[in-house]
């Protein structure tokens, strides 16, 4: 039982994964490539590999933060581990360092 339901959510993950950017995250990420040219931060690619080595996985979303009270930005995205867990890592957008790396409960 505990196996089939981790392939399932193996399943749906990979499915996120293949299918979710496909339809509305195009402009997102347009928009992220413009703002990170713009400010000499690193690529997207670069983030994610950085982000997938430190929590192996399969990216769900990402998002480009602008930084409130610390100043800069962040990329963020939500990982799922091979268990299905979903976990949130950040990647400092300029350095390309993990700032923080926590479980997402909901």
């Amino acid at each position: 039982m505990k196996k089939s339901v981790q392939t399932l959510l193996m399943a749906t993950a990979i499915s996120f994964a293949i299918f979710g950017p496909a339809h509305a995250d195009d402009d997102d990420l347009q928009e992220m490539e413009s703002i990170s040219k713009s400010f000499g931060l690193i690529p997207l690619e670069q983030a994610k590999a950085t982000a997938l080595q430190a929590k192996p996985g399969v990216i769900k979303d990402a998002e480009l933060e602008n930084r409130t009270f610390e100043k800069g930005w962040d990329y963020e995205f939500e990982v799922v581990d091979a268990d299905g867990k979903e976990w949130e890592v950040n990647v400092d957008a300029k350095t390309g360092k993990v700032r923080n790396i926590k479980r997402d409960w909901f």
